[in-house]
């Protein structure tokens, strides 16, 4: 199985819409996940309409997906448990506090947004990604999305463009 990963992405305030290479790349995998900041509605149809979405809402969200969106969720693939949140407050020590938002919940991987940096580590065998963001570059040096591949194992990539 394959996840596209999207967080932070902004539109319209960073882009008119989330770049083509990123819809093409959804029509390629079989589940999409987005932490959060995706700020307007209808990018989130968009999405649906491609392939099934699960998304959590994050702190610049319009009310419409806010109060329509978890902050948190676990979607469970193929036996792993993937933890979906956007993140909160400062950069700095992000991946203790999503970590600490699914102690409970025994996660094979984080996802996570916020800082719009890419990230993907594994700390205690937890996959930590954060995918960056496809439209905004004030955090990072180049634009991103992630990829969590899913077979007897999970792995986690970042796609830098």
């Amino acid at each position: 199985m394959r996840i596209l990963v999207l967080s932070d992405t902004h539109v319209p305030r960073m882009a008119k819409d989330i770049p083509k290479a990123v819809y093409e790349e959804a029509a390629k995998c079989d589940l999409i996940l987005h932490a959060g900041d995706i700020t307007e509605p209808r990018v989130l149809e968009k999405l649906k309409k491609i392939k099934k979405t699960v998304a959590v809402c994050g702190n610049m969200d319009a009310t419409q997906l806010s109060s329509a969106l978890k902050p948190k969720e676990v979607v469970e693939v193929k036996g792993f448990r993937i933890g979906l949140t956007h993140g909160s407050g400062s950069p700095d020590g992000l991946i203790e506090k999503v970590r600490e938002e699914f102690r409970k919940d025994k996660v094979d991987c984080i996802v996570f947004g916020h800082s719009h940096h890419a990230v993907n580590e594994i700390r205690e065998g937890v996959i930590f990604l954060n995918p960056g963001s496809p439209t905004d570059k004030i955090f990072a040096k180049f634009n991103s999305y992630g990829i969590i591949k899913v077979s007897r194992k999970i792995e986690a990539e970042i796609v830098k463009f």
